[in-house]
């Protein structure tokens, strides 16, 4: 694996023009932590990894985050980490949602963090499955629900998906700001779900 990743520089590309200079600083602080951390592609997203999965990051329509894998078992003296993320799995927001470079903590607390991450997994310290947080339950707007029901093959694909990828989809369809625009994503996401998209398809990585 190289430790500068083409498929990362396309991702931040393809961002909104908002996301772009948080996604470049967020990936030169954290290759900065050590020169041993690797860049990578999973689940359509830019991952760095040092002994394993360290962090992550990723850009929305409206917002990007920053998720550390061992999130829970960070020391945060200074309150910026939310435990929005399951530790041991789905490293996503840990630092909430970031629409600009003033969202972010201080450089050096997020260094602090790597580092501690990268700690961690040279210790080859586990999360025990007792100390992760459930996720909260799973509520599809009664309007989405009915605009899936009228396509069979949306509504299957979308039963079949796991709760990520359905998160996914709730969550761009509810933070639009208008109707108009709530009904133009719940239009794309049906057309997507039907193919058996996922809600980031076009940044997965293609199966050779």
């Amino acid at each position: 694996m190289k430790r500068n990743d083409p498929r990362i520089d396309a991702y931040i590309e393809k961002a909104q023009p908002f996301a772009r200079p948080i996604l470049n600083h967020l990936r030169a602080l954290i290759l900065k932590a050590n020169s041993e951390v690797m860049e990578t592609i999973k689940w359509g997203m830019p991952f760095f990894e040092y002994k394993g999965p360290l962090c992550n990051m990723a850009a929305f329509k409206q917002h990007a985050v920053l998720g550390f894998w061992k999130g829970k078992l960070l020391k945060d003296k200074s309150g910026y980490l939310q435990e929005r993320a399951n530790a041991g799995g789905e490293a996503m927001g840990n630092l909430g949602r970031i629409t600009s470079l003033k969202d972010l903590p201080p450089d050096k607390v997020i260094l602090d963090f790597v580092k501690q991450a990268i700690k961690l997994n040279e210790e080859d310290v586990k999360v025990h499955p007792s100390e992760k947080k459930p996720q909260k339950e799973l509520i599809i707007p009664d309007y989405f629900l009915k605009a899936l029901k009228k396509n069979k093959k949306a509504f299957t694909a979308f039963e079949n998906f796991t709760p990520s990828k359905k998160r996914e989809y709730i969550e761009w369809i509810t933070e639009a700001k208008t109707e108009e625009t709530r009904n133009k994503r719940m239009e794309t996401s049906i057309e997507w779900i039907s193919e058996g998209k996922s809600r980031n398809w076009k940044y997965e990585t293609k199966k050779s």
